[in-house]
């Protein structure tokens, strides 16, 4: 009877410190993405998170030009300098077009601009919808993985493929953490 109690404490012990008794939810799956210029200098990093049916995005930069920058979600995970088109096209798993204003858009890689103010810096929070870092087509850890890229100029969120973003300057790849 003792034996058989023991094993009843020690496996309630085990189920509240696993959070499981205690309604904790899973970890949530998490990923980064080391951001580097066209000469390889860190420059940022990004932070992925898992969301309900999206990813939740933070960035923070450095060590660019003031301004507005487009900032999307590439479809291969290479940034090879000096111009990153070893990223491929933005990842696009649904075969849209490009933009949030473009009545057939928006590319599952396409965000917010990202301003840089005149000490260099930038920093914002976006929500990648219909994208995920578990197992499917919309997974940024897919078998080709993806990239995380900045561009020269700020996207016009209409032009189908990039929206004239210009020159891609930085580049980090997706990697889970």
């Amino acid at each position: 009877m003792k034996t058989r109690t023991l094993l009843a404490a020690a496996a309630a012990l085990a189920l509240v410190a696993s959070g499981t008794l205690m309604g904790a939810q899973p970890a949530r799956k998490v990923a980064m993405a080391e951001i580097k210029n066209a000469k390889g200098e860190k420059i940022g990093d990004a932070k992925f998170k898992e969301g309900k049916g999206s990813v939740e995005m933070s960035v923070k930069v450095m060590n660019l030009t003031e301004g507005i920058h487009a900032i999307h979600i590439h479809e291969v995970g290479k940034c090879e300098a000096p111009d990153f088109k070893s990223a491929g096209p933005h990842f696009n798993p649904t075969g849209k077009q490009h933009g949030h204003k473009n009545p057939q858009g928006a590319h599952a890689g396409d965000l917010p601009n990202l301003t840089v103010g005149k000490d260099g810096k930038g920093k914002a929070t976006y929500t990648a919808k219909g994208v995920t870092l578990g197992e499917g087509p919309g997974s940024l850890l897919g078998p080709e993985g993806t990239a995380l890229v900045i561009h020269a100029d700020p996207d016009d969120e209409r032009s189908d493929p990039a929206g004239n973003a210009g020159a891609r300057i930085a580049c980090g790849v997706v990697e889970k953490h």
